[in-house]
């Protein structure tokens, strides 16, 4: 399931790296059996769901072992965002949508964050699926309210899948692509129809949808921009507005889900607030000023030099790393492989050889990263070696298609010493771009045929990267290619991104534990030149369109496991993307107000289950 999934499930943290979402049950009586009809054979009622195996927690379960039914509730707490907002519907195409604002609103389900693969109920009370897997029936929680008090009905439900497939952001309807519809059968009860069966994900994607009220759309256009606050039923709702600039959270006190398992020791602070600047240094220095209470450093400089301020020194302040044993966030150099240029697989191989990241790591990383060699950085859905078993089978039937090197090589990315001595990797990369009809004639790299000047431009919208930038630029010099960088602002990176105006750029992928629906999203060539979808690199490949089904597809985590390490084996082969770095910890500065849980869930930092603890807070004033 996609981290990515619609931008309302996106959970943003303070510096803006983007990477969800939610069910539980009661037998459905014979009423309902008999109002579905006897062709839907339905299998039994759960107040969960898993695509593969055994829930692992009971239908009677308090809460998840990573939250605390003891977190207190209350405080304030200021957050950090990057550039600017103009819009407070998160679902929508248009605009750049506020820090926070999926918040507003509650899902079908509920993820577990140490648990692949399953969902309990939230606004869902059961989950009923088919016999014949082409169908999954939900019962609401007939205490289900929005903040205004009106109950959410099966008729929300539809409205709401509806108006997201119809006007809602285009990654929607490639979501839930195979989900033909979905119907009220009564006032607490909703069916959705799969266009497929045998697909063991699509009833746990349906559960992540966002349930959105539809009286409170009747007078309004759902696809434009709005900086009115929106009507949701979550933990929280929108108290202050100042465009561009923050946006304020208030807990709602009398939150219907509050107490559920699923909820409980969640969602503890009384108020949130985003506040927006130009860069994450500038952020930095909000944070020591004390205007900001909680931060994650992506800056290895900074975690390395920028941490030495009075506050930190008295333990107002607390640094801290935490291990991360989540799927790493794959960061790349991203190419548009709509530019023919792009779409040699000799050019993209040859600049893989042009990224010294030894170098970069010892004089501008502090040594604080590690390489990535996979999508599934960290996970047993990684491909390392060479194929074997199942996976060796799903590739054999392409072996044509694909490089020789997917078959008689590991995937690895060359290796430097760290001196900025480079000349053998040059040499590479020379090599390659000449099979690929390019020689350096007066200094310039340049197509035999067309006499083309091979440059490339890298719009960036973080100015802490730009020094990245740079100093690939200084390598791609010496090959005769012009390389610019450019810092842009966010809404302008953000449209340009949409359109996939832009020749590089850096770009973040955060990838599921259990891979499904949205790596069409990511890869799939249907989606390629579909505006704001997730393939930005505009991959068009057979082989990889075919392996994707198998994903999204598999009944069992084995076949699962070996059908996404096929797909990361070819995606790193062909070189579509260039993988820069990541760092195995949670780097983290916050005001030492804060308690948390004993226990930290296994697939996130948990934020949300922290809390502000009144004695350490009472503390800071003396």
């Amino acid at each position: 399931m996609s981290s990515r999934v619609a931008l309302s499930m996106r959970v943003v943290d303070a510096s803006c790296r983007c990477r969800t979402s939610s069910v539980i049950g009661l037998a459905l009586g014979p009423v309902l059996a008999l109002a579905l009809g006897s062709t839907t054979a339905l299998a039994e009622s759960s107040h969960g769901i898993s695509a593969f195996g055994d829930l692992k927690y009971p239908a009677d379960f308090e809460h998840f072992e990573y939250a605390s039914p003891d977190a207190i509730k209350g405080g304030s707490v200021t957050l950090s965002s990057l550039g600017t907002f103009d819009n407070l519907n998160p679902f929508i195409l248009k605009g750049v949508s506020a820090a926070g604002a999926a918040g507003v609103f509650d899902t079908l389900m509920s993820t577990a964050l140490d648990e692949s693969s399953s969902m309990y109920g939230l606004v869902a009370e059961s989950i009923e699926v088919a016999e014949d897997g082409q169908s999954v029936v939900f019962r609401l929680r007939p205490e289900a309210r929005f903040h205004d008090g009106h109950a959410i009905d099966a008729e929300d439900v539809v409205w709401t899948f509806d108006t997201l497939m119809n006007d809602g952001h285009p990654l929607y309807r490639n979501y839930y692509a195979s989900v033909s519809g979905a119907e009220a059968i009564d006032e607490g009860t909703v069916r959705f129809s799969f266009t497929e069966a045998g697909n063991a994900e699509l009833p746990l994607i349906v559960g992540q949808l966002p349930v959105l009220p539809a009286h409170a759309w009747e007078e309004k256009e759902f696809a434009a921009t709005t900086l009115q606050p929106l009507l949701g039923s979550g933990p929280y709702k929108v108290a202050k507005v100042d465009p561009g600039r923050s946006i304020t959270y208030e807990r709602v006190e009398d939150y219907w889900a509050r107490d559920l398992p699923v909820k409980l020791g969640h969602d503890n602070f009384d108020t949130l607030r985003y506040d927006y600047y130009r860069d994450l240094t500038v952020a930095l220095e909000a944070l020591k000023a004390g205007d900001v209470d909680f931060r994650r450093e992506y800056i290895s400089k900074n975690w390395a030099t920028a941490y030495d301020f009075p506050a930190l020194a008295e333990g107002r302040v607390v640094r801290e790393e935490i291990p991360d044993t989540s799927i790493q966030v794959f960061q790349a150099f991203l190419f548009n492989l709509r530019k023919p240029k792009y779409q040699d697989i000799r050019v993209r191989e040859a600049l893989s050889w042009t990224f010294d990241f030894e170098w970069a790591n010892k004089n501008l990383f502090y040594g604080a990263y590690q390489r990535l060699q996979s999508n599934f950085q960290g996970s047993e859905l990684a491909a390392t070696g060479l194929p074997e078993g199942r996976e060796l089978e799903i590739l054999q039937p392409f072996r044509e298609q694909l490089p020789e090197s997917v078959f008689e090589e590991a995937f690895s990315l060359p290796v430097m010493d760290g001196s900025g001595n480079v000349r053998r990797e040059l040499r590479q990369a020379i090599a390659l771009f000449k099979e690929a009809g390019y020689a350096v004639q007066d200094g310039v790299m340049t197509h035999a045929e067309s006499g083309e000047a091979f440059t490339m431009e890298m719009i960036i919208r973080q100015p802490s990267v730009e020094k990245i930038g740079l100093a690939w630029r200084k390598v791609l010099e010496r090959l005769g290619i012009d390389l610019k960088v450019r810092v842009i602002d966010s809404a302008q990176y953000e449209k340009r991104m949409e359109d996939y105006d832009f020749d590089v750029t850096t770009h973040l992928w955060q990838q599921p534990e259990s891979p499904g629906n949205e790596q069409y999203d990511y890869w799939h060539s249907r989606v390629a030149d579909e505006p704001g979808s997730g393939n930005v690199a505009g991959i068009k490949d057979e082989v990889v369109d075919a392996i994707i089904p198998l994903i999204v597809n598999a009944t069992s985590r084995e076949e699962q496991v070996a059908a996404t390490r096929a797909l990361d084996r070819v995606l790193m082969h062909q070189h579509y993307v260039l993988p820069q770095y990541f760092g195995p910890t949670y780097r983290v500065a916050y005001t030492n107000k804060f308690s948390r849980p004993a226990i930290k869930p296994q697939k996130a930092l948990g934020f949300n289950t922290w809390w502000v603890d009144p004695d350490k807070e009472a503390a800071l004033d003396n």
